[in-house]
């Protein structure tokens, strides 16, 4: 099993990076969008990495524009609604596919380890997330529609 940090990444800049500055840390994983209906989900995702950060946890967004072209901006745009908007300081990554023949290496990765509904592997929507635990492996899966506020007892187990 290949651990989550060690899988190619491209940050906002267009650089090639990996996430193996979070080794060692819980991760949720979570495509996200600035004009998405489930956008209002940035402020408990910041919530959740400011409760949880000091103890070893990082929220790590991906932006995406694969649903209904909800993510437009480009690298400085959606940093500057990031920080604007919900005072975000967790790492938003490069603008990726999740599905299709472009989806991220970490997004088929993250698929395999954890189908969804049915053993489906797409990624339905915005807001999708994954809790990956410190040893970099897929522990679950969560609709967009779950609110990152009912995630905090599975992080507190992982921490």
């Amino acid at each position: 099993m290949t651990p989550v940090t060690q899988i190619p990444i491209v940050t906002a800049d267009g650089s090639r990076a990996d996430l193996s500055a979070h080794s060692g840390k819980v991760l949720l994983v979570v495509n996200v969008a600035s004009k998405c209906g489930f956008t209002p989900q940035y402020a408990g995702l910041e919530a959740l990495q400011r409760r949880y950060g000091p103890q070893g946890f990082t929220v790590v967004g991906f932006p995406c524009n694969q649903f209904g072209e909800q993510e437009p901006g480009n690298a400085d745009e959606i940093a500057n609604f990031c920080k604007l908007t919900y005072d975000v300081s967790f790492p938003v990554y490069g603008k990726i596919d999740v599905n299709g023949d472009n989806a991220a290496p970490l997004y088929r990765h993250l698929k395999d380890e954890a189908p969804g509904l049915l053993g489906s592997k797409a990624i339905k929507w915005n807001f999708t997330k994954f809790l990956v635990d410190r040893s970099g492996k897929v522990v679950a899966r969560y609709a967009p529609q779950t609110k990152p506020e009912r995630l905090a007892g599975d992080i507190e187990a992982l921490l």
